[in-house]
């Protein structure tokens, strides 16, 4: 099985907003918990403080994007996909 770059960016967004559906039932139980506990974790996890990420921290950077609200773009993902499968020049 083959599996395209915009079917796995679909997948990503697919599982990021599962995440994001427990992570916004345990806002509502407890208040304050996205931007205390959630969020600075998910950073971590995204790596955020490399400015060139890596597959690996693509999945948080999705569900990331998600906690600020921010419109999630198949095309943008699939871009990102595209570009971090690239391998690595001189490598």
């Amino acid at each position: 099985m083959e599996i395209s770059s915009e079917y796995l960016a679909d997948l990503l967004i697919g599982i990021a907003r599962a995440q994001n559906a427990v992570i916004e039932a345990m806002e509502r139980a407890n208040p304050g918990f996205r931007n205390t506990h959630a969020v600075p974790i998910l950073q971590l996890a995204a790596n955020m403080r490399i400015g060139d990420p890596r597959m690996v921290d693509l999945p948080s950077r999705v569900l990331l994007r998600l906690q600020s609200r921010v419109a999630l773009d198949n095309a943008a993902v699939k871009a990102d996909l595209e570009r971090l499968a690239k391998p690595a020049a001189g490598g």
